[in-house]
């Protein structure tokens, strides 16, 4: 029999508009599953369109909720329009990400047959409070058809901050799945910011994604990073990624950024652990 999924899927975009970068990662996760998406954003019927035949539906509508409670409208729609029970699994995703790198096929046979109700790409590890990084969550029927899930899921609400966020909905589901008695694993794991900064290094030990904010992080440190990435994989994914980079950092930030210029990487790297020690005090 054919696994059946659904994709949460939570999408932001500041201009309202769907670009490249989405519909690459949407188109290649509908052949996966079912994918609901709502947008946190205002887009035009023309924008929705790019991605249309790949969803079962879309939501589009400024909330301020992030991707919680993009996360919570679309389980809404799920729960009044499909038959949750005639999945296998129900997956959060969002696209804080570019990607995918790397085909996914082996990514979901690997996480769902990890023997866990909840798993994802990447654990945060902490000395305490250690989570599924909520950008790409699995769950079994025994989590997403459970009534602490749905009761999880319906009070989502705005907060003033996204560390309020990260403690109460990113931290506390991973912290309700240990308190009913689930487990939980993630097939790649990282401490503090590590899925920010090893771009490339996550890259060639098989990750399938690079977070977005890799192009403004580190006074632009990463440029080394993101630009190997980018020359090792498919050239329509690298362009789409491009694309989108450049419609929300401005051409001249990515052409900046995008450098193999030894001395240039060291200089942003030290003004950036300047800038920690004495203006950040860390």
């Amino acid at each position: 029999m054919k696994t059946k999924r659904l994709f949460l899927f939570a999408g932001y975009h500041p201009k309202n508009i769907i670009d490249d970068a989405l519909v690459h990662y949407v188109k290649s996760l509908s052949k996966f599953g079912d994918i609901v998406l709502c947008m946190d954003s205002d887009c035009p019927d023309s924008e929705i369109n790019k991605i249309k035949k790949h969803t079962l539906h879309s939501i589009t509508a400024r909330h301020g909720e992030y991707d919680f409670g993009s996360y919570k409208r679309a389980y809404l729609w799920a729960c009044d329009n499909l038959k949750l029970s005639d999945y296998d699994f129900v997956y959060l995703v969002n696209d804080s990400v570019y990607g995918p790198l790397y085909p996914l096929d082996r990514y979901f046979d690997a996480m769902e047959n990890m023997g866990h109700p909840a798993f994802g790409l990447v654990t945060k590890k902490y000395t305490t409070h250690p989570h599924i990084q909520s950008w790409f969550i699995g769950t079994k029927p025994e989590i997403f058809l459970s009534d602490w899930f749905d009761k999880f899921m319906r009070q989502i609400k705005k907060l003033a901050n996204k560390g309020q966020i990260t403690t109460l909905y990113e931290n506390g589901f991973s912290e309700l799945i240990v308190k009913h008695g689930f487990t939980w694993d993630c097939l790649y794991s990282v401490f503090n910011r590590g899925v920010y900064n090893k771009i490339q290094k996550l890259y060639m030990s098989g990750m399938p994604f690079m977070k977005k904010v890799a192009f403004t992080r580190n006074h632009g440190g990463l440029g080394r990073q993101v630009l190997y990435v980018l020359n090792q994989i498919d050239k329509k994914t690298a362009d789409a990624i491009l694309d989108s980079a450049k419609q929300q950092y401005g051409e001249q930030h990515v052409k900046w950024f995008l450098t193999k210029n030894t001395i240039k990487i060291a200089y942003r790297n030290i003004k950036h652990t300047l800038c920690k020690i004495f203006i950040e005090g860390i």
